[in-house]
Order: structure tokens, then sequence, then C-alpha cells
């Protein structure tokens, strides 16, 4: 099934017989296998409203990701949050679409600075289980009363409703942006160097360190007027970042789409984990998961806070190790690649204790009371 209107949208899940595996682009094969009719949004295309000097723009959530980013950058804008691609990661085909950006709540390594895809939403039109339209926010920031229907369809992957529409806050592209690289850190050096960085008074908009060779190396990400960047970048240098080398312009983003895309993992055998913590507990989990017996490569992202580990060859990716030792720093893991199979038998996002099960449970049933959309793919 493909609508191209939200009013054939609602029908077809009104008139469902069984479940429906909702999806956008096909991109992003995340969660446990959903079992049902394939229910596409990718006919709900195209840019309903732009306006940059609002810095606003409403989009059909199977509108192409690429299509919004090209659009963008003729007034020099952008999506500030830096969505992902999985496409690599995954061995996916297919297309990213804004909807499924946004009912992922995809987001890359300028989160630590601006925020994630969420905090850029400013509403939402969607298809609740009962085939209802139903709307929340507007296109500007403002205040709400009740349910903050925004925050909650981010992130919530299909399972409470299909995104149709949604309005979303951009941001200019910035001047000039620089990267300080550093090799031959350890993750914990490598890390404590990020912490320093983000610490300081310099703004930074990347800190990433990739333990994926013995070398290892670290980098943090400078963006802004070209005064300012070049003002930061020696006060850095001229400090925390000593000896580091400078990458500028274009080569500079290379770096941050292989941090973006995890693409030291992409065409790699193994399993993928990703993992969100405290940054300074980082490297401290990777080291207590090797010692545990679970061999992988990681990297840090969000200055040591998002660590993604490639895992080959441990009974069930690792899951008992890994998870007991995010659960000691208080933290979650999603099991983003591995083999259907893996992912049928696995908890692959991080398991909920009772109280937020049960609160989680009565938000499904108000909003998909019949349990059609996208079942299972998050969990009991």
């Amino acid at each position: 099934m493909r609508p191209e209107t939200e009013t054939e949208l609602a029908e077809l899940v009104a008139g469902a017989a069984g479940p429906l595996r909702i999806i956008g682009g096909g991109t992003r094969d995340i969660g446990r296998p959903v079992n049902g009719e394939v229910l596409s949004v990718a006919g709900l295309t195209g840019v309903e409203l732009y306006e940059p000097g609002a810095l606003t723009l409403v989009a059909r959530a199977g509108t192409p990701l690429a299509e919004i980013e090209a659009l963008l950058a003729t007034e020099n804008q952008r999506l500030a949050f830096e969505p992902m691609d999985h496409r690599s990661l995954l061995g996916s085909k297919g297309v990213p679409t804004i909807g499924a950006v946004v009912a992922a709540n995809i987001s890359g390594p300028r989160r630590i600075q601006v925020g994630a895809a969420r905090d850029f939403a400013l509403g939402v039109r969607f298809v609740d289980g009962r085939g209802q339209v139903l709307k929340n926010g507007g296109r500007v920031m403002k205040n709400v009363t009740g349910y903050d229907l925004v925050k909650l369809m981010a992130g919530s992957r299909g399972t409470l409703g299909v995104l149709s529409e949604v309005s979303l806050k951009v941001m200019a592209v910035l001047e000039a942006e620089v990267t300080l690289v550093k090799r031959g850190l350890g993750a914990a050096e490598g890390v404590g160097a990020l912490s320093a960085a983000l610490g300081s008074p310099f703004d930074v908009s990347g800190a990433a360190h990739l333990d994926t060779t013995a070398e290892g190396e670290t980098r943090i990400r400078l963006e802004g007027l070209a005064g300012s960047v070049a003002y930061r970048t020696k006060a850095l240098q001229d400090g925390i970042c000593a000896g580091w080398e400078n990458v500028e312009g274009e080569a500079s983003a290379n770096l941050w789409r292989e941090v973006r895309d995890v693409l030291p993992f992409a065409g790699v055998n193994g399993e993928v984990w990703r993992i969100s913590v405290k940054p300074t507990d980082g490297p401290e989990l990777s080291a207590m998961i090797a010692q545990n017996g679970v061999e992988h490569q990681a990297i840090f992202d969000w200055g040591g806070g998002l660590v993604w580990l490639l895992v080959e060859g441990a009974p069930n990716a690792g899951a008992k190790v890994i998870r007991q030792q995010v659960d000691i720093c208080g933290g979650h893991a999603t099991l983003v690649r591995a083999p259907e199979a893996l992912r049928g038998r696995l908890a692959v996002f991080q398991p909920e204790p009772a109280s937020v099960a049960a609160i989680t449970g009565q938000i499904r049933d108000k909003y998909d009371p019949k349990g059609i959309l996208n079942s299972g793919l998050m969990g009991p």
C-alpha cells in the first residue's frame, strides 16, 4: 500500500484487516521484525511551505531528505541536527525521507551543540491506529498544553501513528568549518580531550574519538564566522589541542560524514550497537565489555556519550555482557545492525522498567488500540 494523500492514508489505516508494517523510504530496518502488510508513506511527497526568513519548512512525510536538503541549500540553509544516513551501515537501499527522520529522531554529531531532530520539530500531522487524522504544534516555536505530541511522535518509529506531515525549524549554513585532529590517543585520553574542549568557551560543534584502528583518531569541530573560527582554533591549539592538525572546509565536512554515518563499520562483518551513556563513562564501558570477553571496535561521538560498537563472533552479539555493563552505567543500548533472526529473539531496544513500560503501554493503547501499527517493532 502506497497512499498519495493524507485522506487515502487515513482510509487505509481505518480499513486495515490486520497488522501494518509502516515504512518511509525503507532505509532503516532497525528493531524486531514486523509481520504485517507494508504501508509506505513514500507517496506523500512535496514541500508545502518554505519560508527562509522565518527559518521554517513544512513537508509531507514521504518527501526525500535529499530534496529538502537541496531546497535549503538554495537559501544557504540546512537541517542543523545533521541526520544520519543509515544506508552504508545497514547495507540498505531506498531513499531516506523526512518523516522517517522525525519518526526515528535521527540526529548526528552536531546534537551536542544544537539538539536532536525532535528539538527542531515544530508540528506534526499523523494518522492514529483508528484512522483518525491528528495534528499538534504549528509552524513556530511556542509553549503547548496537554500532550506534546510532536515530541512523543519523534522517536516512536511509527508505533503510535503514521506521520503525514512535519513542520521543522531550519538554520543557516555557517561560513567556516575547521576540525582539529589528533592521532595516537587511547580512548580514555581522547575522550578526556573531548571533554576539556566541550567544557571550554570555544563552542565546539563536534567531538568524536574513533577507536577503530591501532592508532586511534580524535576529532574536534568548530563552526561559525571565519574570524571566530580562526580565533577559537588558535585558542584550542595554544592549550588543550597543542600540536593537533587543522582540517578545513570540505575535507573537514567529510570527516564528520564518516562519523555521522558510522562509515568505519560499513561493509564490515559483525553486529553494531548504539549505546548512550554519560560521556565520561564511554571509555570505561568499552574497556569493561572487552574485559568480559566481548571484543569490539568503538566510535565515541557526542564527546563520548554516544558509543558505537562493532562486535564480531560473540554469542548473541554480546548482548548479555553489553546490557549488564550498560545497566551499571545507567545508559541504554540499541542493537542497530544484526541478522533478522537475531533481532527476532533479542531485545533490540533497551528494556523498559516496569513502571515506564506500563505508561508506554497506556499511550500505545490510546493511539493504537487495535495494536496494528508496527506491532512488536520496539518490543513487547
